[in-house]
């Protein structure tokens, strides 16, 4: 459902106070226009518009928002946690419908319209986390747009049965195939990539791979998703999360892979974290290089942090980049805006005319403070219709 909103005082991006005109759920004018009776009424006070923002990666189905706190259990290795969570997934009852709606209402309240959810598909729970999350997307079609990945968390080549299970996951309407560090996890490059590929392929999906291998390993496995997307013609339909490999400071390791994924347009997400190499924010983007952000886990069992506001995550990636000026820190508002538009292939997003209106209200001077000062979400909007207020959300959680 669409709606149309007269929103009076805005500053569109920082920029001079204006009217924004919504008609049938798009953007119609930046301008000053008079009230008609059907319209609906906001005043901004001269408060700051962004675009809806993009959660561009994380795992819905997984979360522990809204069931108390849990102590930490997993061991520090990556595989530590991928057998820690499948255990606990059944002990402590992570249903996915329940949590991931709970995450997405919380992702409504922070500001976020659009998100892209790597969804697990193992041995462990079947279907049962692409089940609960598509229902979640239905349920709250009308103010949240849900992507999903099929995503093999524990591995597809040494799980024997889960292949079947990724076909059955895209059957049921998966947006994306997702894969998982093919060296690490499946100690099968060659074999882990011919099952996403080849699914990408005879599904007509885009492919984004979790890549967490570092350094020369890392390279590798990036090298043979380079090959594939060149030998399949899949130019601008992959995505590389993570990416730590591309974080090691041996410039003549990472300088020719970066020189490929721009060619090939291959997108990069990254999380920000601090404890791992990352991607440098202002390369790939002086290089044309397509970058995202996303929370990654949100209070699940891989780790107690995170509270799905992206505009939290875009002051993380300015920190973890040492973003200091101002134009700095608004390019990394724009990675975990426009950047995550760009890579899920969002059609008319952003604030002019003719773009589908989803966009924030926050009360800042600059499109700096607002990342810096994080203040609470005034309004939120999404195509036209007022979907959280003053930090709350006007749907419910179960």
């Amino acid at each position: 459902m669409s709606h149309d909103l007269l929103l009076r005082n805005v500053r569109p991006l920082g920029g001079a106070a204006t009217d924004l005109l919504v008609r049938r759920g798009r953007i119609v004018a930046l301008e000053g226009s008079e009230p008609a009776p059907e319209l609906a009424v906001e005043d901004g006070a001269g408060a700051l518009v962004i675009p809806g923002l993009v959660e561009a990666h994380t795992h819905l189905d997984k979360s522990l928002w809204g069931m108390g706190w849990r102590r930490h259990q997993a061991g520090p290795r990556l595989i530590d946690k991928i057998e820690t969570e499948r255990r606990l997934k059944k002990e402590w009852d992570i249903d996915p419908a329940r949590q991931s709606a709970r995450q997405a209402v919380q992702s409504l309240r922070m500001g976020t319209t659009h998100i892209r959810s790597h969804v697990d598909v193992d041995d462990a729970v079947g279907l049962a986390g692409m089940e609960g999350v598509l229902a979640t997307r239905e349920a709250y079609a009308e103010v949240m747009d849900i992507e999903t990945v099929a995503f093999p968390q524990s591995g597809v080549m040494v799980r024997p049965g889960v292949a079947a299970l990724m076909e059955q996951a895209m059957r049921m309407g998966a947006d994306v195939v997702g894969g998982l560090d093919p060296c690490a996890i499946d100690r099968d490059p060659k074999g882990h990539l011919d099952l996403v590929f080849g699914l990408a392929e005879r599904f007509g999906k885009p492919v984004d791979i979790h890549l967490h291998e570092p350094g020369q390993l890392g390279c590798f496995s990036l090298e043979l998703i380079i090959e594939r997307t060149r030998a399949l013609g899949m130019k601008g339909q992959v995505t590389v999360s993570h990416a730590f490999c591309l974080g090691d400071p041996d410039a003549g390791l990472v300088n020719p892979l970066l020189e490929q994924i721009a060619a090939l347009d291959i997108a990069i997400a990254t999380t920000a974290p601090a404890s791992r190499p990352v991607p440098a924010a202002a390369t790939l983007r002086r290089m044309g290089i397509r970058l995202c952000a996303g929370s990654d886990g949100i209070r699940d069992t891989w780790g107690p942090y995170g509270n799905a506001d992206m505009l939290e995550r875009a002051m993380l990636l300015g920190l973890r980049n040492n973003f200091r000026r101002d134009e700095e820190v608004e390019l990394a508002l724009d990675i975990c805006t426009t950047g995550g538009a760009a890579v899920m292939g969002l059609r008319d997003y952003g604030l002019a005319p003719g773009c589908q209106a989803d966009f924030v209200l926050v009360e800042a001077e600059s499109l700096a403070e607002a990342v810096a000062a994080r203040p609470p979400r005034k309004l939120v909007v999404k195509r036209g219709r007022v979907v959280a207020r003053d930090g709350v959300a006007l749907v419910e959680a179960p």
